[in-house]
């Protein structure tokens, strides 16, 4: 090894990738000088991506310390080919996120979220990351259920010695600060992102087939003690805040070495949202609105977790680990609605008040052990837990005729609706239980070693999903009752007896089975790997993978029609060719069948409406699961430690690929559903390098880093008649992320410049009914840049960063094509949604106690 140097009185980790080699190790000599520390973990990764037999990029716990990012989402949208969608959905190759699939510590993950097929990555806090491995080649040891990218998420080990680390942090948005902060009343433990109760229903509500048997009169009795919180109060906006401690031991124990490392991590951040909601009907050159909406979201977010982990090294070849990770995540936001209805020829006022809590929580049990020379061992247990909670979401709606100095009057009928006076509860139940092992035998052959290795996963799923919608409405018009503002109109003087003739209030539930679903999946899984060195310079990963995949939704009585059941095995071979010019140079070649599986809630009845799309999203039964066929090719150059450079090209084949469609309809009944393309197609060129420019005295001291990627996207298929011919939902033409790092490690300081931009993509796919009017909505370009400066001071125990994210601060555009080109026109495309965002500043102090 070169390029390894150490600091005097400090312990440096370095990972060293050894490759296998036909004779035992008898000799180890370590030559040392005293010079300034360098990137050792970054060099250790580079390595790694070296020598690994498939294509993959890696993120360092270096590279992400040097970034402002705070959490997984942030930090793989750096990464070759990498995006994000709606600040935490990741987007691989161009691929949509439910084209990619999640592993934490060797064991696969499942959606987080109820309305989608993806893992919400800013769940898990950046400082709790040892390192992220992201496959972009299928090797059947892994899940087979991706085509974009395979993101293997790693948190800390044991560490080589004692640690203590604190951090505290402040900050603000340039939208909020000094400015009006509005806030929905809430419980005590908001700060904590945790509803106490303040939210609930009350106490006399029991279940929905009790409530539905009650007389109207009893109803709306329960509805009356609800609390009467139908507006926000203003405030000035607070700072944000920040703090995390992590720690870590190593001792001896019986003779045995035991390790462990915790860490605690809190983010409160306030945000403020400047968008625009509009709808437009096109015809050719003919452009009208259907209405047009300016919605401020003023957006308290709260990340709280902790993480736990306990390694026993019972011997050389025996070691058993723990980990236990739990993770809170609530947004709380309160939408202002101002506008004009075109359709109804009515001016809006309205709001929205959203409390919405996620708990991630993760306990693994992992065993390697060598169970003689040649014969490796390793399994795994896990049990996860996702709760979503959405308590008392509510929507109230003001109208009144437009050009008129006409009073506002609340839009409330004798009928139920979720667009105005709802007040809807959510909850999602999600219980994971997860096991597999592998053995791996090592053996010679072609005077090389080589490896064959099986192992077996089952994953067991239970999900139950309850929506409970109720909704206050009038029998009988009453306008001067409409016509009382948001914090009186619903006070509980104003109630009735829900009687038909009655001008008060009732209250009552809306009724629907679809408002509930249940699901269970099983999937067993087994595998057969080879890895096989030919010689020196050629290697290759091969070999196929199994799984059953057993499925219900919606209901286990086969006679409601909300019941869905299917069981389907899928044979996925994956090869992976490597072969080595030289020491520092790797072409390799991939080729696999990998497959994407419709998610729970896209294949349920559930039908809910988005006040923001002012739509309902509704699912479909008949999905189909999607075959992806896949093939790479790429070029590695490893100069030196710590610098890399890759090319490489891609194509992939889509069956019966998944996409959103917009059906358009009056007001809010148009509904987005889900349904199967005929066939896709998407190939494309990444490139990658990282360069220190120590070519130069002047510029010795820094680094630089890109990657972009170039890609291709075709969806064809024959719908209702109609033919397709778009690029896919969500994928961009181009990806782009550029880093410059000073790193002064003399004197304690390093700045890094971080810029991200991806180009134009299909947001929401428009409808394909004839005439409809209504072409697919993309998202325009929008560049990123990040800043990040430290400074260590207290004689290298304490550093004081500055970050500065999103500093251009530009509108984020979503717009519908008007003249045909996917590109934006800002003189002649007309905007569904515009948001702006501000720049956040923030400063933090971190100080290692031990």
């Amino acid at each position: 090894m070169s390029d390894v140097e150490v600091t005097a009185g400090q312990v440096g980790d370095l990972s060293i990738i050894m490759e296998k080699g036909g004779a035992e190790l008898s000799t180890v000599t370590v030559t040392s000088r005293r010079t300034p520390a360098r990137l050792e973990t970054v060099n250790a990764v580079i390595a790694f991506q070296k020598n690994t037999g498939t294509v993959a990029s890696v993120v360092s716990a270096e590279t992400i310390r040097r970034s402002p990012d705070r959490n997984t989402g942030d930090v793989l949208k750096r990464t070759p080919g990498a995006s994000l969608q709606d600040g935490k959905f990741l987007v691989i190759r161009g691929l949509a996120d439910r084209y990619n699939q999640a592993m934490l510590n060797g064991i696969l993950l499942t959606s987080t979220e109820p309305d989608r097929k993806t893992f919400s990555f800013d769940l898990i806090p950046a400082p709790m990351i040892d390192n992220i491995v992201i496959n972009k080649a299928f090797l059947p040891e892994y899940p087979g259920e991706w085509a974009g990218g395979l993101i293997q998420v790693n948190t800390k080990d044991i560490p080589s010695q004692n640690f203590l680390n604190v951090q505290i942090g402040t900050g603000f948005n340039t939208q909020t600060i000094g400015k009006d902060f509005y806030k929905a009343k809430g419980g005590s433990w908001d700060w904590l992102g945790i509803d106490d109760g303040a939210r609930g229903l009350p106490p006399g509500y029991t279940t929905k087939s009790n409530f539905d048997i009650l007389a109207p009169a009893e109803k709306t009795a329960m509805g009356k003690q609800m609390p009467n919180v139908w507006t926000a109060t203003t405030s000035n906006a607070p700072l944000n805040a920040s703090f995390q401690a992590n720690g870590g031991f190593t001792t001896k124990v019986f003779n045995k070495t035991v390790g462990g490392s915790f860490g605690i991590t809190y983010n409160k951040t306030n945000r403020f949202i400047d968008m625009l909601n509009q709808r437009n009907n096109i015809n050719g050159s003919t452009i009208s609105k259907n209405y047009a909406y300016n919605d401020d979201r003023y957006s308290q977010d709260v990340l709280a977790g902790a993480l736990a982990s306990l390694s026993v090294q019972l011997n050389p070849r025996n070691k058993v680990s723990v980990k236990s990770i739990i993770n809170i995540n609530s947004v709380n936001y309160f939408t202002n609605r101002n506008g004009l209805d075109f359709d109804r020829t009515n001016d809006v006022r309205g709001s929205e008040m959203t409390f919405k809590q996620n708990t991630f929580f993760t306990t693994q049990l992992t065993g390697e052990h060598t169970l003689f020379a040649p014969l490796k061992l390793k399994w795994y247990g896990a049990f996860n837990i996702l709760d979503g909670y959405s308590p008392d979401q509510r929507r109230i709606v003001y109208t009144r005729t437009t050009d008129t100095q006409d009073p506002y009057s609340l839009l409330i009928g004798n009928s139920l609706s979720q667009e105005s006076g709802s007040r809807i509860f959510q909850n999602l139940s999600d219980y994971i239980y997860t096991a597999g092992g592998d053995l791996a035998y090592n053996f010679d052959m072609f005077g090389q070693r080589q490896t064959v290795k099986g192992g077996y996963m089952l994953q067991i799923k239970d999900r139950l999903y309850d929506a409970k919608l109720f909704a206050n409405y009038l029998p009988l018009d009453n306008a001067s009752l409409r016509q009382l503002p948001a914090d009186k109109v619903f006070a509980s003087e104003n109630f009735g007896d829900g009687a038909p003739r009655s001008t008060m209030f009732g209250f009552d539930a809306i009724k629907g089975n679809s408002f509930r679903y249940l699901a269970n999946t099983i999937m067993n899984a087994g595998f057969l790997q080879f890895d096989n060195q030919f010689s020196n310079k050629f290697r290759v990963v091969w070999g196929v993978r199994v799984e059953n995949y057993d499925q219900l939704v919606g209901s286990v009585k086969k006679w409601d029609p909300r019941h869905t059941h299917s069981e389907v095995l899928d044979w996925l071979p994956g090869l992976n060719a490597t072969y080595k010019l030289n020491e520092k140079t790797n072409i390799r070649l991939s080729g696999s069948q990998t497959v994407i599986r419709p998610e729970l809630r896209e294949l349920s009845f559930l039908n809910l409406y988005d006040f923001e799309l002012n739509a309902s999203v509704q699912g479909n039964p008949s999905l189909k699961r999607t075959k992806a066929t896949n093939l790479d090719l790429r070029y590695e150059l490893y100069p030196k430690a710590g610098e890399v450079f890759t090319f490489g090209v891609f194509y992939k084949y889509f069956d019966k690929a998944i996409e959103q469609i917009y059906n358009e309809g009056s007001g809010g009944a148009s509904t987005f559903n889900f349904q199967n393309t005929d066939k896709a197609i998407s190939y494309g060129a990444e490139v990658e390098f990282r360069k220190k420019l120590d070519f130069s005295s002047a510029l010795k001291n820094f680094t630089l880093q890109a990657n972009a990627a170039y890609i291709k996207s075709r969806v064809q298929a024959n719908i209702q008649g109609i033919e397709i011919d778009r690029p896919m939902q969500g994928q961009s033409p181009y990806l782009l992320n550029l880093g410059l790092n000073y790193d002064l490690q003399k004197h304690g300081f390093n700045a890094t410049l971080l810029f991200n931009q991806i180009g134009e993509r299909i947001y929401l796919v428009g409808d394909i009914s004839a005439g409809a009017g209504a072409p697919d909505i993309y998202e325009a370009p929008r560049p990123v840049l990040d800043f990040q400066m430290a400074k260590k001071v207290l004689k290298s125990k304490g550093e004081i960063r500055v970050n500065v994210s999103d500093i251009l601060n530009r509108t984020q555009y979503f717009y519908q094509n008007a003249g045909g080109k996917n590109s934006l026109q800002k003189d002649k495309d007309p905007y569904r949604f515009t948001r702006k965002f501000g720049t956040t500043i923030g400063v933090t102090f971190n100080y290692s106690i031990l």
